[in-house]
This record gives structure tokens, sequence and C-alpha cells, in this order.
């Protein structure tokens, strides 16, 4: 494990010397790594490029699916809750790190969300639950 954290310092320098804040993830899969990043928010003008992110998405492509089930992921600083989510949703099954986020990093919350009525919109409210549940019974015998 410590070779591991050793990779995750060498790519947090790498964020670093490019303006990035400086954090790495690797993604494991039987004890090897499959996938490596740093983050490049600021150079792809993403919000999504968080090195989290970018591993995950290598790691599935290189395993040919979404689902990282026996993956586990390692990361310098503590995830995002972005981050926190897309991990979850990808099943990765243990997540590492070395450090918490900061106390007085924010996370910014100026953005509202709001359910449309469902009196103005009850006939698309029902249609899209019938596509929903129509893709899951077909789609999603798991």
């Amino acid at each position: 494990m410590n070779c591991y954290f050793d990779v995750l310092l060498k790519l947090a320098n790498k964020a670093y010397k490019r303006n990035e804040v400086p954090v790495g993830a690797i993604v494991v899969f039987n004890n090897k790594i499959i996938a490596k990043a740093y983050n490049k928010r600021t150079r792809n003008h993403d919000i999504t490029s968080h090195a989290e992110i970018i591993a995950i998405k290598k790691a599935a492509k290189k395993i040919g699916d979404w689902r990282l089930n026996d993956c586990d992921i390692y990361v310098n600083l503590e995830p995002c809750s972005m981050c926190k989510e897309v991990i979850k949703q990808s099943r990765i099954a243990n997540v590492y790190y070395l450090i918490d986020k900061y106390n007085y990093k924010k996370e910014y919350a100026k953005t509202n969300f709001k359910k449309v009525s469902e009196k103005d919109y009850s006939f698309q409210q029902k249609k899209y639950r019938e596509l929903l549940s129509k893709f899951f019974k077909l789609k999603c015998k798991r």
C-alpha cells in the first residue's frame, strides 16, 4: 500500500506543477494499478476533471464496464461530494485517502434545486415514470 501513496504524491506534484489543485488518484484491481490521474480542471476547463473522476473513467474503459465492484481507489485528499457520488455510483469497494478536506474549504451551495409542480407537469411526469420503470424492468435484471 505504501507504493500506492508514493504514486499519489508524484501525481499530486504533476498537478501542482501545472497549476492545478495537487490531488492524484489511482484505481487498483487485484493489487495492480489499472488507472491513475491527477486534477485537470483548469487545463480542461471542465469542472468534472477531478483526479478521481478521470481515474474512474480510465479504469472503466480498461475493464470494459462502468461497474468497478472489485476495485479500490486511493486519493491524496478526501474526495469532494461530487467525487464521492461518482465513486459510489461506480460501485468501487473501498476508498483510501491520506488527509481530510480542509475545514476552510467551502462547498458551493448557491445553486437552487426546484422540483416542478405536479399540477403543471403531471402528464410529463407520468410518462417519464413509465419510461424509467420500463427501462429498469427490461434492461436491469441483475
